[in-house]
């Protein structure tokens, strides 16, 4: 095994996270056709236990919906949410205010900090074809002076998220300036994250990128910029790729050298998908429970006293799950704010 490779195991389900990531979750559902309340016909629901399906029957999961799937209001505290969605629609609403409908390539950044109630259902669109959904859900955690911090929605648009592209390579730089190694190209700076977000830190070095490899194609991926950096890769799409001239076969985690460049060329005859995480460790304790990601035990405890007496902040929708109407556009609201946000016209 080459010695950039550090660590290559199977791909789990959620993919196990590398201090300063908790884990990433990855949905991939194919949903029918929509019914007119864009949700699934209830007569091809049976044999799921409604409000707890991850089943996969049928090539989906109903997950805590019951007419739409999604996720209706639940709470979080002590961490971050980078959820990417390179296919399908989220309908968000959350106990800020904020409420958006975001997708097809949208990337959302919600930092819970000191608590916030959220809800992530999936819309179905198209009555007539099917509804894919492809969604990345990353549990970034917060160092312990951020733990309390105030909580933040933010939206990155598809239309503005940096890529690079070259000869049958794409990387999708959503967090981490990308310096290509191949002459000629600019580097690329991301949109900004949460103000009190480890990834604001230039320090921490965190990057997201989503690499896409078409059979034949060959990249060779940037050092890290700090010193202490992790850097993991999910290849998680396609059959063969070669990693420092080393032959592995996906699904797989690999961590790999961080300061040091990587040559990875697709091998195979389809397209591989690379998810990569990095960044500096926070290095403190983490103690979770359930939706709660604390330093210590004594501050879940915490988390679950101030929940039950705060409702981080109450719901204020008409519904635990609420779902914008049928042909609704990509928005967002944000908290405080009358404007709506659109995404731009490219």
């Amino acid at each position: 095994m080459s010695a950039l490779i550090l660590r290559n195991e199977p791909l789990g389900r959620p993919w196990p996270g590398t201090d300063p990531f908790l884990f990433c979750a990855h949905h991939l559902d194919q949903y029918p056709q929509a019914t007119a309340e864009q949700g699934v016909d209830m007569r091809q629901l049976g044999g799921r236990e409604l409000g707890h399906d991850f089943s996969g029957k049928d090539g989906f999961s109903m997950y805590h919906g019951v007419t739409v799937p999604g996720f209706p209001a639940h709470p979080h505290r002590g961490f971050e949410t980078i959820t990417i969605v390179p296919q399908g629609l989220v309908d968000h609403a959350d106990s800020l205010g904020a409420t958006a409908r975001y997708g097809d390539g949208d990337v959302q950044w919600l930092t819970a900090g000191g608590g916030t109630q959220h809800s992530e259902m999936f819309p179905l669109r198209s009555r007539e074809h099917g509804n894919p959904l492809d969604l990345y859900q990353i549990w970034l955690n917060l160092p312990p002076q951020s733990k309390m911090a105030e909580p933040e929605f933010v939206m990155l648009w598809n239309e503005n998220i940096p890529r690079y592209r070259i000869d049958g390579v794409e990387v999708k730089v959503i967090a981490g300036r990308y310096e290509p190694q191949e002459p000629g190209h600019a580097e690329l700076l991301p949109l900004a994250p949460g103000r009190s977000s480890w990834a604001a830190n230039p320090q921490a070095d965190v990057a997201v990128w989503q690499i896409t490899l078409q059979p034949g194609a060959s990249v060779i991926l940037p050092p890290a910029n700090a010193q202490g950096t992790r850097r993991t890769l999910y290849f998680h799409d396609g059959k063969q790729l070669q990693v420092a001239g080393d032959a592995i076969s996906g699904p797989r985690l690999l961590e790999v050298v961080a300061g040091s460049t990587l040559p990875l060329h697709n091998s195979g005859d389809d397209v591989v998908q690379i998810l990569l995480l990095q960044g500096v460790p926070i290095g403190a304790p983490v103690v979770a429970y359930g939706p709660f990601v604390m330093n210590t035990a004594e501050e879940i405890e915490q988390a679950r006293r101030d929940y039950g007496r705060t409702q981080f902040g109450g719901w204020p929708w008409s519904s635990h799950g609420p779902v914008h109407p049928a042909g609704q556009g990509r928005f967002a609201k944000h908290p405080g704010k009358d404007a709506i946000e659109l995404p731009p016209v490219k």
